[in-house]
């Protein structure tokens, strides 16, 4: 963030205006709101939440985090483990809640800009993810995780929970067929991209532009 900011102020001073083009809706909103990064993980408490979902199931975890943090359980779907948990993980860590560290990036947005996101028709969007993730398997995705499962060994955390490398990581491991394996990145990414469009109405100064 800070270095954006530092890219933008130097292309002010040239007497042009700063255009920040793709990314993740994340990227965007840090860049106009600022960004709370939290404590670092504590994996041992997501594996002790990981296993009190197996034995209790997710709803019980929402209604933990309700208990806790109510107007960051409001925004969160009840069924958003990973987020859900990393609230949990903050307000543990920290011992306040995930929504008062991030009030300072809710209230007033950037002055003097303009943000817009491309809105797809549905059945276009769906189209596109396809032909994305078609595209993805066509070029090489399964070898290029076993170079580099070979490379590295074991990938970390993070990488696992990537949309394309997990589910890929359970065809080479869990022996999921390829066909089955290739549905189950397109079904994610179809729901991220939903996520997406969620992230940009969470911006009144963001515009959505209908193609």
């Amino acid at each position: 963030v800070a270095l954006a900011h530092q890219v933008a102020a130097e292309v002010l001073d040239r007497g042009k205006l700063p255009l920040f083009v793709g990314g993740t809706p994340l990227y965007l909103k840090a860049l106009l709101r600022g960004l709370f990064p939290g404590p670092p993980a504590d994996w041992d408490f997501r594996r002790e939440v990981e296993q009190e979902v197996e034995s209790a199931g997710i709803s019980a975890l929402f209604r933990r985090l309700e208990a806790v943090d109510p107007l960051t359980a409001a925004r969160l779907h009840p069924h958003d483990k990973r987020r859900i948990i990393r609230a949990l993980e903050v307000y543990k860590l920290t011992g306040r809640p995930l929504s008062h560290e991030q009030n300072q990036f809710e209230e007033q947005p950037a002055a003097n800009v303009r943000a817009f996101a491309l809105s797809w028709p549905r059945k276009t969007l769906h189209e596109r993810i396809e032909q994305r993730v078609d595209g993805m398997f066509a070029k090489g995705l399964v070898d290029e995780v076993k170079t580099l499962k070979r490379t590295h060994s074991r990938l970390s955390k993070t990488a696992l929970q990537a949309v394309g490398y997990q589910e890929v990581l359970r065809h080479l491991e869990g022996g999921v067929p390829l066909e089955e394996t290739v549905e189950r990145v397109k079904a994610r990414t179809r729901q991220f991209a939903r996520r997406q469009e969620t992230w940009f109405r969470s911006l009144p100064e963001c515009r959505a532009v209908e193609l």
